[in-house]
């Protein structure tokens, strides 16, 4: 018998993958099986001296790891190992250094099989066909009323905003009483500052999705207010944050929870100083006050933050930005998000802005020279 690994970048990448699978995922830090030691420097305890116990070895998601990442990957995999990395190169390159799937696939010393039929959704589905389009650098179709991609022209940011409120709150969940505003419907957004940003997109629905009320408890941090009920979500690894799983699915219990994990604030505890949060796959998590500038809310969360992640229904804003934001790697990594509907609301040029942009996709590594060099020298040839 075959020992596989799978791995992936992020924790609900690595949740994706295993409720594809029905095989244990685990993110790329736990297989390397990361510490921190006692001075608060993180290590990898696989490596050249112990590496991964594994036949095959499967990463998902390989657009996201940057070149330290990948560098300490692969030296934890032993000499007859095989190791099958899965990715979109047409999305965002990784927050990280380097641009490692798209210098692997470049370089042509390794083996590449391009998938070009998408099964996500159904072969007419408006997702897939503007998925296309936005790749090629077309226009995606933005005038038909009886599928899965809408398009709302709006001109104000204002008005922008107060129709993907009225989305959220209304308009989609009566549309199909199956589709949850909180688990199920989610805005992406490029960036954090504007008044289509995270931050005020998450104060605005807020107020809407789980308004203050009397039985809820709050704490206030900086300028955020974290309140019972609110959608959260971590914004950094944590390795030593220890959780429960309250349904017994799984282990029971363990350590660390990941950036992008997403749940639901079930308590605040202002007398023992602390917030509990359940996340999407049934752990709960006591946060001391300490910890919670690792949170965030996150009805809206950016497209970035997104990746590694599906959505039943996706939400984006198109407004006008900084070139090196608004780009078609953007766009097509937030609609590639929906399994089930997109709504685009906003104006068609920031569309059209977008879709012409390829500002992101030219970032300079060496990487791909130095495994062309690698392919010539002796080490291959012996």
């Amino acid at each position: 018998n075959m020992k596989v690994v799978l791995g992936a970048p992020t924790g609900r990448a690595a949740k994706r993958m295993s409720e594809s699978t029905g095989r244990e995922a685990k993110t790329i830090h736990r297989l390397l099986e990361m510490g921190v030691n006692d001075d608060g420097k993180s290590y990898y305890k696989r490596g050249e001296n112990e590496p991964l116990e594994a036949d095959v070895i499967i990463i998902d998601e390989a657009s996201m790891i940057d070149v330290m990442l990948m560098n300490s990957l692969l030296k934890a995999i032993k000499l007859g190992t095989r190791l099958i990395i899965v990715g979109d190169v047409d999305q965002l390159p990784s927050v990280g250094a380097g641009n490692v799937l798209k210098d692997l696939i470049e370089s042509n010393f390794i083996k590449v099989v391009r998938l070009r039929d998408i099964f996500r959704q159904g072969q007419e589905s408006l997702i897939v066909v503007n998925a296309h389009k936005i790749n090629n650098g077309e226009m995606p179709v933005l005038n038909r009323r009886d599928g899965d991609f809408f398009f709302e022209n709006k001109e104000d940011v204002n008005e922008i905003l107060r129709t993907i409120i009225d989305l959220i709150n209304r308009r989609l969940p009566n549309y199909n009483k199956k589709w949850d505003n909180f688990r199920d419907i989610q805005i992406l957004t490029p960036t954090r500052k504007v008044v289509l940003g995270v931050l005020n997109l998450n104060n605005q629905l807020q107020e809407v999705l789980n308004p203050k009320a009397k039985h809820k408890k709050e704490k206030e941090l900086k300028e955020v207010i974290f309140r019972e009920g609110d959608k959260v979500m971590q914004t950094k690894n944590n390795y030593s944050l220890k959780w429960v799983r309250i349904n017994g699915d799984g282990d029971n219990e363990g350590v660390g929870v990941f950036n992008g994990d997403m749940g639901y604030i079930e308590s605040i505890n202002d007398e023992e100083k602390n917030i509990t949060v359940i996340f999407d796959d049934e752990r709960r998590v006591v946060y001391d006050y300490v910890y919670l500038d690792e949170l965030e809310l996150a009805y809206a969360i950016t497209i970035h933050k997104s990746q590694g992640s599906e959505f039943k229904v996706i939400i984006t804003p198109a407004f006008m930005g900084s070139p090196f934001l608004m780009n078609k790697n953007l766009l097509y990594t937030a609609i590639t998000r929906a399994k089930e509907l997109v709504v685009v609301v906003g104006l068609p040029k920031a569309l059209q802005y977008m879709v012409t942009n390829t500002r992101s996709v030219e970032r300079y590594s060496s990487l791909k020279n130095r495994i062309l060099d690698i392919t010539d020298s002796e080490v291959l040839s012996e």
